[in-house]
């Protein structure tokens, strides 16, 4: 199986989708639609929201497929 691993920024923060692990429990569209919306590609628009909201929103991905790293960060998140 391919390792699939998606990026998607807005300037300051990059969404890392990983497919293989998304479980669709829709908490990412359901608390942040204006940035996950699975009906229109790319589904991921960062722009679409504040920084700290993205973060907010990815950390409660119960299945671990959407992470995040700051970009002007140096460490791996």
């Amino acid at each position: 199986m391919k390792d699939i691993t998606k990026k998607y920024t807005n300037g300051e923060v990059t969404i890392v989708w990983k497919p293989d692990l998304c479980i669709h429990s829709g908490l990412c569209f359901n608390g942040l639609g204006e940035v996950f919306n699975p009906r229109v590609r790319p589904w991921i628009t960062p722009e679409g929201s504040t920084t700290e909201r993205i973060i907010d929103q990815v950390n409660k991905c119960p299945s671990g497929a959407l992470s995040y790293f700051l970009n002007n960060d140096t460490r791996t998140l």
